[in-house]
Order: structure tokens, then C-alpha cells, then sequence
């Protein structure tokens, strides 16, 4: 029923926070979700969502992430919901048409726990933020790029160094935003909205035109290489002295469509004369590597069309002291574009040094292989009679899919969504992936354990204690005892 009356309405966002079992999306699980829609102008409609996911047996939780959140895998098997019942609500109650779906970094964390969700549960994992006029927008570059260029009317918030910080939990108490329970769900969503409205009071113009410019088509139109000029572009990765942000310059194609831009904060006259051996370390370099004293980065990243990028053209510097907020004046900008423009051949090496990388080596779990190809259109149907059968019908349900991956998710989507269904055979090979899942997961989940037994409280000996009790619970018992 609210899928009917949500039909009718006009364009509403949707704010959302995930609580997760860890970090790593393809690995680790939701635990708990929660989401408010709202009107354009930010005000509730209808009521909030709370919803537990339950954490099936071949996970143990990062010990740190459930310290954090306080959610042990106990609570959310007495009232979660199952894979397959979240998803389904998703997208019949939450994504549906029109919804503008929001987080704080949900585009680089909740979103992808959420596609991997709907891998796993057989669902389409792209359509929920594109289709039926859907899209997404990631409220954190939003707050980074309003610091940088349109401070004022808000208090922004330091850490215990001294250093700028955007954390939620501290703009909301810079700002005297009730926030109760920092990463419970939410109370986070409740605090995001809170800050959208503040940014929204203060600084509508920069707001609405973020907004405006949330698709891949919008940011296309003042990123590209067919007509490049200078633009704007806040970025986790830019410096924090900085405020995230400086000003880019399209320098070359890269993967799936994107386009490679250059900083042009930097000097490119070291870089311009490297050989190709020397240019690829250095793009490519270890996250070791590039902690070394030494080491000097190639101020080049790819921009993604479809990350809801925070770009601006470079006229907003030339409003509010723009150029002196960021530490940049225009002659150094243009000088550095220039240099970029006289060395063609930069551009063009470091295309190839891009096209060249080395592919990251793949997981030879299925779910985890979701960027490793797109689903065809008989495989489509097949999947779509995956989600639509009860646990009677999957039981009987042997569909011979073209694509490899799919055979391992049936059977893991049987297990943990309607182990009723599953074969004497087929509960033996779950047994067996789940055991050899569980093992390469108890090594650290132990080490965390005894690391935090020394630090923790009361209460959160506690949680340690429900952890242990949860290993215990699932951990599967050797054959030879």
C-alpha cells in the first residue's frame, strides 16, 4: 500500500544508514538499517524505518564494529529480518520511484553493501538508484565542498589536534544538533537530516546546485575532455589543510567511461619528463609505499562520473574570497594547465599507463565477483523465477544458468533464506563452504577478542562475552570429535 501511495507523489529523498558487520561489503553483512523519507523541503513523510537484519551463521562480526555499534549477532536473529525479506522491502517500500536515496559517504560504503545485498538475494544491483527516476546523492562531499567554499552561518568542527574534521557526530554538536546515539542508525539519519537542513538554511545556493548536479549526465557537462577547461572538485583524497578541495583539469580517459583530471594546485613539470616505467610505480604505488618520507604521488585520480563528484565551475572561487579559502590564486592554475597542454604526451601516457595496470586479482568467491561481469538477458529470467519461488519451489528449482557465479549463490541464497529447500547433497556442500568460510574468519575475530578484553568496560565486556558465545554457537564441530 505505501508503494501505491508513494506513486502519486512528487520527488521525496530517502536518508539511510547502514550499521554493518565490518567494512569490506563484499564480506561483511548488514546488521541493522534505518531511513526517513522526507519532502524536497526536508520535512517527515510518513514513518521512520528501524529495521535488524539477522547475521546468518558463516559470519563472524568484527569484535570493533560491534563495540562500536553495540549490535551483537544475537539481537539480530531475535528481530531481524532475513536476507531475502530486506531486500524485498527495499525495494518495494524504499527505493521506489522518484526517491533521491541519501547518506553520509553512502556512495563509497552503504551503497555498496546494498548492491551486494541485492547480488546476493537475486536482485538487480544497479536499477534501485537509476530507475523510475531514482538517483542517489552523498550528503559528505556536500558538507566538505560547503566548508571549503561557503563556511559561513556554521560552525565547523576541529579534532582533539586541532586538525578540520567532518564528522557527523561533531558537526552536530558544533551546531547544537541533537544527535543521541552516534552510529546507531537511526540516530545518524535524525542527525543527517538535521545537518541537510542546516546547510540547506545557510547555504541554499551551493545546496540546490549540488543537487542539480548529482548525475552522471549533470557532472558530464562541466567535466569532460572534449571541451576542457579548469573546474572546482572536492575530494576525500585532497589535502585537509585544504579543505579537500582545489582545482582539476580533464587530462585523459579512464576506465568504465571515466576521465583521469589533474590537480592543478601541483606543478606538473616534475612529472611531465618521467619515464613510463616511473609514472606507473608511482600511480600505482602501495598504500606502503606511499607512506615513505620520499615518496612524491602523481597528483593525478580518476574521477567517477557516477559517485555524485563535488564539482563547481571555477567562477564560485571568484565569489566569498573562493580562491583564498583554498590556498590558490588563478595565475598558478593557469600556468600548471598550461604545462599540462604543451606535454600532449603526459596525457597520453598516463592513459596508458592506466589501460596497462595490472586487473586486481580476483576472488574465486562468487559473492564477491559482482564487478566481474554484467548478468545476459536468459540468465535475467532465470533469476527473476529465483525471486519469485517459495521455499517448495526452490526445492524442486535447478535452473542451468550460463553464468558460473550464479549456481553458488542459489544454493547460498537457499541456505540462509530457506535452508528447508536445500537437498541432503546440497547441505553438505553449504556445510562445507560455511566451515571453510568460518576458519578464515576465526584467526582475527580471535585476535580482536583478546586484544580488546584488556580495554574495555563493563558493558562492553559484555558485548565481548556475546561474541564469544556467538563463535561458539556457529563455529561447525570437526568430524573427528
Amino acid at each position: 500500500m505505501l508503494f501505491g501511495m508513494l506513486r502519486g507523489m512528487a520527488q521525496t529523498f530517502f536518508f539511510y544508514d547502514l550499521e554493518t558487520s565490518g567494512l569490506s561489503a563484499r564480506s561483511d553483512r548488514i546488521m541493522q538499517f534505518a531511513g526517513i523519507r522526507t519532502d524536497m523541503d526536508l520535512n517527515p513523510v510518513g514513518e521512520p524505518y528501524n529495521i535488524m537484519v539477522k547475521l546468518n551463521d558463516d559470519t563472524l562480526p568484527s569484535p570493533e564494529a560491534v563495540l562500536v555499534t553495540g549490535i551483537t549477532p544475537q539481537s539480530t536473529q531475535a528481530d531481524g529480518l532475513t536476507e531475502a525479506e530486506f531486500a524485498e522491502l527495499l525495494l518495494n517500500d524504499i527505493f521506489v520511484a522518484d526517491t533521491i536515496t541519501v547518506g553520509f559517504n553512502n556512495v563509497r560504503f552503504d551503497d555498496e553493501f546494498i548492491r551486494h545485498l541485492f547480488w546476493r538475494t537475486f536482485r538487480d544491483p544497479y536499477e534501485w538508484c537509476w530507475k523510475d527516476g531514482c538517483s542517489r546523492w552523498d550528503m559528505l562531499d556536500v558538507v566538505r565542498m560547503t566548508r571549503a567554499l561557503r563556511p559561513e552561518g556554521i560552525e565547523w568542527p576541529v579534532d582533539d589536534e586541532g586538525r578540520p574534521t567532518n564528522r557527523l557526530e561533531l558537526i552536530t554538536k558544533s551546531n547544537g544538533i541533537i544527535h543521541s546515539k552516534a552510529h546507531d542508525a537511526l540516530s545518524d539519519v535524525e542527525a543527517l537530516i538535521d545537518v541537510a537542513k542546516l546547510l540547506k538554511e545557510k547555504q541554499p545556493k551551493l545546496f540546490n546546485y549540488l543537487l542539480s548536479i548529482r548525475d552522471k549526465k549533470s557532472v558530464q557537462k562541466l567535466v569532460n575532455l572534449e571541451h576542457k577547461q579548469p573546474f572546482v572538485y572536492t575530494n576525500g583524497r585532497y589535502d585537509m589543510k585544504f579543505e579537500k578541495t582545489s582545482v582539476a583539469f580533464p587530462l585523459t580517459s579512464a576506465p568504465n567511461g571515466n576521465v583521469a583530471v589533474y590537480d592543478l594546485r601541483i606543478d606538473p613539470t616534475p612529472f611531465v619528463s618521467l619515464s613510463d616505467a616511473e609514472l606507473s610505480k608511482r600511480l600505482f604505488a602501495s598504500w606502503d609505499e606511499r607512506k615513505d618520507e620520499s615518496f612524491v604521488p602523481i597528483p593525478v585520480k580518476t574521477l567517477q562520473y557516477n559517485r555524485c563528484p563535488a564539482v563547481a565551475p571555477i567562477g564560485v572561487l571568484e565569489q566569498s574570497d573562493g580562491w583564498k579559502k583554498i590556498g590558490l590564486d588563478i595565475a598558478i592554475c593557469e600556468t600548471n594547465k598550461n604545462i599540462l597542454l604543451k606535454h600532449p604526451d603526459f596525457a597520453e601516457r598516463v592513459r596508458s599507463a592506466i589501460e596497462q595496470r595490472p586487473p586486481f586479482a580476483k576472488s574465486d568467491d562468487a559473492e564477491a565477483q559482482l564487478y566481474d561481469g554484467f548478468i545476459d538477458g536468459r540468465d535475467k529470467i532465470r533469476i527473476e523465477s529465483v525471486r519469485n519461488a517459495d521455499t517448495r519451489e526452490l526445492a524442486d528449482f535447478h535452473p542451468q544458468f550460463e553464468d558460473p557465479r550464479l549456481a553458488d549463490l542459489l544454493l547460498r541464497y537457499k541456505a540462509r533464506n530457506y535452508s528447508n529447500s536445500l537437498s541432503e547433497d546440497e547441505v553438505t556442500i553449504w556445510e562445507a563452504w560455511r566451515a571453510s568460510r568460518l576458519n578464515s574468519q576465526l584467526p582475527g575475530f580471535l585476535k580482536s577478542l583478546q586484544r580488546l578484553a584488556v580495554t574495555v568496560n563493563d558493558d562492553q565486556r559484555f558485548t565481548l562475552e556475546e561474541l564469544q558465545l556467538w563463535a561458539e554457537a556457529i563455529m561447525p564441530v570437526p568430524d573427528d570429535i
